[in-house]
């Protein structure tokens, strides 16, 4: 990102600019120390932003504004003619600095890790910062726990790179990976499969310099290899992670600096990290419970009546005559299986703190046992013999 300002005093034009390291390097002027600073910065665990100037002159300025207004005119391809005039600037620029700034975790992040850690729940985390940086926030917030081990992928080109890097990892058992973007997409481009089906058995994975773009691409190969059963969040608080919300199956954004574009595109949206683990193991619990009884019950009513009136049809040679007439018929979906359903909307199966104290309980729902096709086949089994009872009794008594 850059800009052009006119200095009042001395009337000299300057362009100033900023960006990544690894951008930079190759726009600014030759030094030696560049490479080396930034990683010191970010073994740290700081972000850090390269700062760089370039004095222009006047007739420079005017060939530069004239070109840019033209590329902005174009009506075909416009963003690409304008990046190319842009990149005209953007070369043997003076390097004035490196700053690192640190980001702080928020509260209870490396709690809500460990809870989802033994929750059965795996996390990827997919990151704009450099490799050193990523590595770093990952093992200060317990996303790579001590005794995990670490294996970084190195930067690849080639095929046959490719498959060596992803030979090694394969021998390396329950071990955490650590990419680039780069070399994720060139992975990628030659062995999908391999990789996907490789990493995802890993504990962890963490992406570092992994643009927008990549995050959304990450996401939905996640969709396409995963265990159909198992469903993919994505988690984000800035305009960078919406593609990345809106490619899952269920998006979360958390209302941040950064802003309120991931929370506005996002399924749910929470204040702070924390409030993760009460979303999922409190309130996504009571959700998949009470929707899992209440849409069985609702089928079980439905059961019972029919298998009444069936019963009432074949006994009186089938006539065309309903066995509930009137508000009957219309109190039996309404009035008199009512408080049942109250019931069930409103049931918790275990209290808020217990569930947030064991997260072994949210394995449990993985699992799918609260509506699976023999909790259904009970149901209806259910249903069956307590509207056959049901008939059986009137028939005896009247």
């Amino acid at each position: 990102m850059g800009i052009i300002v006119r200095d009042e005093n001395t009337n000299e034009i300057i362009f100033y600019l900023k960006g990544a390291d690894t951008v930079m390097q190759n726009i600014v002027q030759y030094n030696d120390w560049l490479q080396e600073e930034s990683s010191n910065m970010a073994r740290e665990g700081l972000r850090t932003l390269v700062i760089a100037k370039k004095l222009l002159t006047q007739e420079k300025y005017q060939e530069f504004e004239q070109k840019i207004t033209k590329a902005r005119l174009q009506t075909i391809n416009r963003s690409r003619y304008v990046r190319e005039v842009i990149e005209t600037l953007e070369c043997d620029m003076e390097l004035l600095g490196v700053t690192g700034v640190e980001d702080k975790l928020q509260v209870d992040v490396r709690q809500t890790l460990e809870s989802l850690h033994n929750s059965g729940i795996k996390i990827w985390m997919l990151t704009g910062d450099k490799l050193e940086t990523a590595t770093c926030i990952a093992k200060s917030s317990k996303l790579i726990r001590r005794n995990d081990d670490i294996y970084i992928m190195k930067q690849v080109a080639t095929r046959e790179e490719c498959l060596q890097e992803l030979n090694i990892f394969k021998r390396k058992l329950d071990a955490c990976l650590v990419i680039t973007g780069d070399a994720l997409q060139i992975c990628l481009s030659f062995y999908e499969k391999d990789l996907m089906e490789s990493i995802i058995e890993s504990p962890s994975v963490i992406v570092c310099r992994c643009s927008p773009t990549q995050k959304a691409t990450v996401t939905d190969l996640l969709k396409k290899y995963r265990n159909k059963k198992i469903r993919v969040c994505a988690i984000g608080d800035g305009g960078n992670d919406v593609s990345m919300i809106q490619s899952a199956h269920v998006g979360i954004g958390i209302v941040g600096k950064e802003g309120k574009q991931a929370s506005l595109a996002a399924d749910f949206s929470i204040n702070q990290f924390s409030y993760l683990t009460r979303l999922l193991f409190v309130h996504g619990r009571d959700s998949y419970k009470r929707t899992a009884s209440l849409s069985q019950f609702i089928i079980h009513r439905g059961v019972i009546i029919s298998v009444m009136q069936a019963i009432f049809s074949s006994i009186f040679s089938f006539i065309a005559i309903s066995l509930y007439q009137g508000f009957l018929l219309v109190g039996y979906g309404t009035v008199y299986t009512m408080f049942p359903v109250f019931s069930l909307v409103l049931d918790k199966d275990v209290p808020a703190d217990i569930a947030l104290l064991y997260p072994e309980l949210y394995k449990e729902l993985a699992k799918g046992r609260s509506l699976s096709l023999k909790t259904f086949s009970l149901w209806v089994l259910i249903s069956v013999y307590q509207g056959s009872a049901i008939m059986y009794g009137a028939f005896v008594l009247f």
